[in-house]
């Protein structure tokens, strides 16, 4: 008789197959017998969506945590949806815009439009739901593009069909989206077709609003000379100040660019007065570097390692031995420690570079990698890690614990990290360095692992930019800290990470100590 591993490991492997055959997302209750679902529900492989749907989990998750169903939302929505209305249907054009505009956050409610929809929500987990709208969709199978398995609005047509309201609550979406328009043909042919009047002047209001007036003049010109009295009007609150490159072809560069004028004044309002580059710089140094073992331990324990004070300061001293000492050999802990020493040294080289009077966005792109690599080296030589796994940015989805902030997808990684660092070498105050810096860092997460460790390093090189002390999030603060993120991720509202990070320097700039670090485990 089968022992209840080797019947646990038996549904395992229906379970990978099912997700090799589809990478599915979405286990449907005939996919598995009942046997078999329960036996992975059990053992936390496996969870409910809704009555004869689930999805994929992992058995270390906290009971009621959000991390995999987050993780899986699109997926199982683009399955789910597929199951129901076959190809008849399409996100709303509001939702639409989204998407074509980069932003991948898990709405609280994902609108859908098909004609088969009975006008009804359908409640999923953790305050998300579905709503199907009865609405027809795009007649034209080029109106309908599909996006990873999502089918959605054109541009255009999501544009000319979204709501006023849209334009006001959600510009960065919209605004990301309109400079990828280079001509008015495509939205002329159905302004014209629908008799749009009304809508072909908020478009006119909008592209003039970004710059765009030879657009706007055209689709004023053209419903003229055809009869239409199309009057503008900007459906922005705002004027953007920034310039849109002409042949910009990433959302994702749009977005960042805007979210970061966006933000700026609010850090500005927020932050004390940057102190100035410091005059004594190996005073300034020291003062970074007796700082080493509380970041270690505040950094690593935030990131959910358990390092001590004496192992953090056997590892700096040289004096740790996994060969000799039982104690070391705890491996994951032990080689986080050793990587996190090796990277503070690039980083302060980084950093007095910096105080010396280099650009600081010019230091960034040129050691961000180094400091990657120098925190998993260790892993990598112990063989935790594959060698493969320091090459670079990732090449696959990353999902954050607890967050419904879906960070940008491998292309456009590549396209952002790119745009980060010019707007960190043209950015003139320190405080908006350090804020946005650490802010758009982690909102990429261009790596598998250590972006939050690589953003609060970036951080620190930013403030050292206006001269600011070395700055410690402490792990006590982290539930406020992730929090203060999730807003500005999910929310586009800075204020509350500028606060938080801001009255952490004033405590530092008034001469209050670091955070303490107990002798015991983390």
């Amino acid at each position: 008789m089968a022992t209840p591993p080797e019947k646990l490991a038996e549904s395992l492997e229906l379970l990978e197959k099912l997700q090799t055959a589809g990478g599915a997302a979405a286990i449907r209750a005939r996919d598995l017998t009942r046997t078999h679902r329960e036996r992975l529900m059990t053992a936390g492989f496996l969870q409910e969506v809704i009555k004869g749907w689930y999805v994929q989990s992992r058995p270390d998750e906290v009971k009621g945590e959000s991390t995999a169903w987050y993780a899986s939302f699109w997926r199982f929505c683009a399955a789910y949806l597929g199951e129901r209305f076959g190809a008849d249907w399409c996100l709303s054009p509001e939702q639409s815009l989204s998407l074509h505009a980069g932003n991948w956050t898990v709405p609280r409610q994902l609108m859908v439009r098909s004609a088969r929809a009975r006008n009804k929500i359908t409640k999923l987990p953790h305050g998300t739901s579905l709503f199907d709208l009865r609405a027809a969709l795009p007649a034209a199978a080029a109106d309908r593009p599909e996006k990873d398995g999502l089918r959605l609005f054109s541009t255009e047509c999501a544009l000319i069909e979204c709501s006023p309201g849209f334009f006001t609550n959600h510009a960065t979406d919209v605004r990301a989206v309109l400079p990828l328009i280079r001509d008015a043909s495509p939205l002329l042919e159905r302004l014209l077709n629908g008799g749009h009047t009304v809508i072909a002047g908020r478009l006119a209001g909008a592209f003039r609003n970004i710059g765009r007036a030879q657009i706007a003049d055209e689709i004023l010109k053209t419903m003229a000379a055809a009869g239409y009295d199309a009057r503008e009007n900007d459906p922005f609150a705002d004027k953007p100040t920034l310039v849109f490159a002409a042949r910009e072809t990433s959302p994702y560069v749009n977005r960042v660019r805007l979210l970061w004028e966006k933000m700026r004044e609010p850090i500005i309002e927020r932050f004390p007065k940057a102190p100035g580059l410091p005059k004594n710089i190996d005073a300034y140094m020291k003062r970074v570097d007796d700082a080493y073992v509380t970041d270690a331990y505040h950094s690593l324990s935030i990131e959910g390692y358990r390092v001590t004070r004496d192992l953090i300061e056997r590892v700096r001293t040289g004096t740790w031995n996994p060969e000799a000492n039982e104690g070391d050999r705890e491996q994951r802990n032990a080689m986080a420690a050793r990587g996190y020493w090796l990277a503070y040294q690039s980083v302060q080289g980084s950093v007095r570079r910096v105080v010396e009077g280099a650009n600081a966005g010019d230091i960034a792109a040129d050691d961000h990698r180094n400091w990657y690599r120098e925190l998993f080296a260790p892993s990598v030589t112990a063989g935790i890690l594959k060698p493969g796994d320091l090459a670079g940015y990732r090449n696959g989805p990353v999902y954050i614990r607890k967050s419904m902030h879906v960070p940008l997808n491998r292309e456009a990684v590549r396209d952002t990290m790119p745009a980060l660092f010019d707007l960190l070498r043209a950015e003139t105050e320190p405080s908006v360095r350090a804020v946005l810096g650490h802010f758009i860092f982690v909102y990429i997460h261009p790596y598998m692992d250590g972006n939050g460790r690589v953003g609060r390093f970036l951080m620190n090189v930013m403030m050292a930019s206006g001269g600011y002390p070395w700055t410690i999030i402490p792990v006590e603060n982290r539930t406020a800290y992730m929090h203060a993120l999730e807003k500005v991720s999910i929310g586009e509202d800075i204020a509350p990470f500028a606060d938080f990070v801001a009255g952490l320097v004033e405590k530092r700039l008034a001469g209050g100590p670091l955070p303490p670090v107990p002798k015991t485990s983390a």
